[in-house]
């Protein structure tokens, strides 16, 4: 299953700080700014591209910080269901 990004929610580096942007329809649902960590960051890009599972988000994460294998994969797992709770994922 693709996890896909919902429309309207722009990722920007704006002061050193990862953020969520929601614009037109997106907007109109939230009206606030999320804060994303440097490695949530990297997960959400890695979401924009259509990542189908989550071992693919935890090599992401191998492949930047020196974590083991289960600790990425629950991390990609958490930020990932955090995402879908806050509708944040289609």
């Amino acid at each position: 299953m693709v996890m896909k990004v919902k429309e309207g929610l722009l990722l920007k580096e704006i002061a050193g700080q990862w953020v969520l942007v929601p614009s037109g329809d997106a907007a109109q649902e939230m009206n606030n700014i999320i804060t994303l960590s440097s490695s949530a960051a990297m997960l959400w890009k890695e979401l924009e591209k259509g990542v189908d599972d989550l071992e693919h988000l935890a090599n992401a994460l191998l492949d930047e910080y020196e974590i083991d294998y289960r600790t990425a994969l629950r991390d990609s797992e958490e930020f990932t269901t955090q995402l879908k709770d806050n509708g944040m994922l289609e």
